[in-house]
């Protein structure tokens, strides 16, 4: 009798599991990527700048904003991140202008202003689709990624050239982030969207800087600190003590992107 309940109990516990399993693989997205938002209407955000279309690689477009950098400034090419709009960072877009940069923001396929689907692949072709676009205006462009968008941002880094790289809040890999949260589930045999940043960062020329938060319960620390140690050109990293994930703007960030822009990328 005792042995029927062990082997019930361990067969009930596997079933648990497997269920587990399942539901994660079959809703991994829709615990990663949060594209609902609204699209900012331009002429309402006090950004001047010009709505900008490109096309992506299945015949799509996806959709932005450019504004010009003034003489000698760079254009910031902006990746953002896994939730809304761009449209909503609008504030940090006018900062940028009104220090002389340019700037070009958009959506990637799947979030509210470029139709799409969203996957790894997706994202990647068009965070290179918006790099292209933007070295057709021969300009010199720095790449800022934040949160999600620093793994896009290091990918291209790879594969194009620009004059410097800022990773704001960047993760090691999202697997690396799934396994700190789900330690349980074998993630690199389930994730469909692992975003191994750390596989790009060997190809990355650009001189690169890093900022990071002690206190990011999202992408912990660790993460920024790890993918730091490994870049070829490591021009700064800037951790700030008790900051979260979304506190690095008003801890500074802007200043400490300004000089180091300002010693890579100024002509």
């Amino acid at each position: 009798m005792l042995k029927r309940i062990v082997l019930g109990v361990v067969a009930v516990l596997i079933l648990a599991y497997g269920g587990l399993v399942t539901y994660l693989y079959f809703n991994q997205r829709a615990f990663f990527f949060f594209p609902e938002g609204e699209v900012l209407d331009l002429a309402g955000t006090g950004f001047d700048a010009e709505l900008v279309s490109f096309p992506t690689t299945d015949g799509g477009v996806l959709n932005g904003w450019y504004a010009e950098p003034a003489p000698g400034f760079p254009v910031i090419l902006y990746y953002k991140g896994n939730s809304g709009s761009f449209t909503e960072e609008y504030s940090r877009y006018t900062a940028f202008q009104e220090a002389g940069y340019g700037v070009l923001a958009f959506d990637y396929r799947g979030f509210p202003a470029s139709p799409g689907e969203i996957t790894e692949a997706n994202i990647l072709a068009d965070s290179l689709a918006a790099f292209d676009w933007l070295a057709g205006h021969d300009v010199p462009i720095v790449i800022w990624g934040r949160s999600l968008g620093a793994s896009p941002a290091s990918y291209v880094a790879s594969q194009r050239n620009a004059e410097a790289l800022l990773l704001e809040t960047p993760f090691y890999s999202a697997a690396a982030v799934a396994m700190e949260r789900y330690p349980f589930v074998p993630i690199d045999l389930l994730m469909l969207d692992p975003f191994r940043t750390h596989e790009w960062v060997g190809g990355i020329e650009e001189p690169t800087m890093v900022a990071h938060g002690t206190a990011d319960t999202t992408i912990s620390v660790g993460n920024g600190e790890r993918l730091y140690a490994e870049l070829p050109r490591r021009a700064g990293l800037w951790i700030v003590e008790g900051a979260g994930h979304s506190d690095l703007w008003d801890a500074g960030i802007w200043d400490q992107a300004q000089t180091f822009f300002a010693t890579y990328a100024m002509r």
